[in-house]
């Protein structure tokens, strides 16, 4: 890996620069080196052969982005991507890693399918590109530029995903035995946050619907029933964690829950993951953000258009420590960091701000006519904000379409699309498949998937089904019983039982469902029947389980309590 110090070593005094450490203020240094921040150097660009000329892949018969589009049309470059085209362009005799040493000896088998144009742009953090961990050049000046769009008054790059996001926002406002108030069915990353900082959960149990098999979002009055239960205890929360909005699209109020927060001065965190386009149209909700949240954490990769992986975390006002945010991710990050994955964070803000009040024009209009065609064809459900008059908003650009009238399970109607009309889906439930609309949406796509549904319709509404319901109306995690806090569970010693002989023992390990990555069992929880039976359903439907030992569920870890 390529660390963040290095030592003061000159060379060449004709190149008194090459090699050069820039002091980097703010940040700690006891190790008897120099840090090896941003410094602009340059080197003569080299000749360019045929074989590295830029390729480029343009979607046509359609409108849909591409370099041409009057959205996409750049005065320069942003300036992340412009740092790395600068470096990769340098005629360098390069004696650093990555060992593909800028494309030279980067594998055939991968050139034949991507060319070696990415490898020539996998670099390290070489001084001109700057240092994630103390940016002063083109990330600063990227982050920067990304705040102000976001509207943050701080926002850092990730290269872990807004996993690595979400476990450092927790990490920073939660200290060991302190609590955090999160909702049963947050991501794993939540539950891993708290086994990485030692807080103790306190959930909130979301409503469940039951036509659609699955919990949605958190209301400010379930939050302040948490925080009253936890006083009445003599206890505060460290945080409130709130989803929003739910993989299926939901969103919670949250500018209630905000101000609930801020009148105890509790930090409030959202992870957004699957909003960070929220607030670019105007009929798109609010983003976290603009409705009072002190720390958010955005898949920038999911609707936008950065490089998958890359996300952001972003921070507002002044309840949460920012120095203990960096230090928190400087821990949980790699320390050679993709600059691709970067610089695609970069592109992805500079693409979006060029014409943010329309850039999502067509997508919407896209989803609209979908949904519109879609509640007109006969055994097809399609959910709508009217499903859930308690939350304020759906993502319009999120389309789940429920097969449960013609008899059909998500994984059953998933298993025909794709095979007849190659539509490949972003999430499949037990009565539904939800769709993911974006940018790159187009309506050849589209029209395949209304075709594929509404030959579904005809070929299965005449036959009928009994319903097949797998929790009978609840959520598999509504009767849970927590014998140790995750932390405690994680690291106790375990065993290997049976599934069926699991019922009642205390789960050692991570089981859920993927996606959408929500555990059913969690670390130091009692194995329940109504959780069995439910991870058994969805690996005879298919579904893959994650974070077991034994992906099969012939048997599960649990610990020796």
């Amino acid at each position: 890996m390529f660390s963040t110090f290095s030592l003061s070593v000159s060379c060449n005094p004709k190149t008194p620069n090459l090699l050069k450490p820039f002091h980097c203020s703010g940040f700690p240094n006891n190790s008897g080196f120099r840090l090896h921040c941003y410094q602009e150097r340059s080197l003569p660009p080299p000749a360019v052969g045929p074989d590295e000329s830029t390729e480029r892949i343009l979607i046509s018969k359609d409108h849909v982005l591409s370099d041409h589009d009057p959205v996409l049309q750049q005065n320069g470059l942003p300036p992340l991507v412009s740092a790395l085209k600068a470096s990769s362009e340098q005629n360098a005799a390069s004696f650093h890693f990555p060992g593909h040493n800028r494309g030279r000896a980067a594998p055939a088998s991968l050139t034949q399918l991507i060319g070696r144009r990415p490898y020539v742009h996998d670099l390290p953090a070489v001084p001109e590109l700057d240092n994630l961990f103390c940016p002063q050049g083109p990330i600063l000046e990227a982050q920067t530029e990304a705040a102000k769009l976001f509207g943050s008054s701080q926002t850092w790059f990730l290269v872990g995903g807004t996993t690595c996001g979400i476990q450092a926002a927790i990490m920073a406002t939660c200290s060991p035995g302190e609590f955090l108030i999160l909702p049963r069915n947050s991501h794993v990353s939540a539950i891993s946050a708290m086994v990485l900082s030692g807080a103790v959960p306190k959930y909130i149990i979301p409503d469940y619907d039951i036509d659609w098999e699955f919990a949605v979002g958190v209301s400010a009055f379930q939050v302040l029933k948490a925080i009253q239960e936890l006083e009445m205890e003599g206890k505060k929360p460290a945080a409130v964690f709130v989803t929003s909005p739910t993989y299926h699209g939901i969103c919670s109020n949250l500018s209630e829950i905000s101000e609930l927060c801020h009148s105890r001065k509790i930090p409030f965190i959202v992870d957004e993951a699957h909003g960070a386009h929220l607030g670019f149209h105007t009929e798109l909700p609010k983003s976290a953000l603009h409705q009072g949240a002190d720390l958010t954490v955005q898949s920038t990769h999911k609707v936008l258009c950065s490089l998958t992986q890359s996300s952001m975390l972003h921070m507002s006002g002044n309840i949460v420590d920012k120095e203990k945010i960096s230090s928190c991710l400087q821990t949980l990050q790699t320390t050679s960091p993709s600059y691709l994955l970067l610089a695609s964070l970069d592109a992805a803000r500079a693409q979006l701000s060029e014409s943010p009040d329309v850039v999502f024009n067509q997508a919407m209009a896209l989803a609209c006519e979908a949904k519109c065609t879609l509640k007109q064809i006969p055994g097809i459900s399609v959910l709508e904000n009217s499903s859930f008059p308690t939350f304020p908003a759906i993502d319009p650009l999120r389309l789940t379409v429920g097969f449960w009238k013609l008899g059909l399970s998500g994984y059953d109607a998933d298993e025909i699309l794709y095979r007849d009309y190659g539509v490949v889906c972003e999430l499949v439930g037990n009565r539904s498949i939800t769709y993911s609309f974006n940018l790159g949406t187009c309506r050849d796509h589209v029209q395949r998937l209304l075709l594929g549904i509404k030959n579904l319709s005809a070929t299965h509404s005449s036959i009928q089904y009994p319903e097949e319901r797998v929790l009978g109306g609840h959520a598999s995690f509504d009767d849970i019983i927590m014998s140790l806090i995750p932390r405690d569970a994680f690291f106790a010693s375990k065993r290997k039982v049976t599934i069926k002989e699991s019922i009642g023992e205390v789960s050692g390990e991570f089981i859920c469902p993927y996606p959408p990555g929500i555990p059913v069992l969690i670390p130091g929880e009692v194995i329940t029947k109504r959780a069995v039976d439910y991870l058994l359903h969805v690996r005879s439907k298919g579904g893959d389980i994650v974070g077991a030992s034994d992906p099969l569920l012939s048997s599960i870890i649990v610990c020796n309590v």
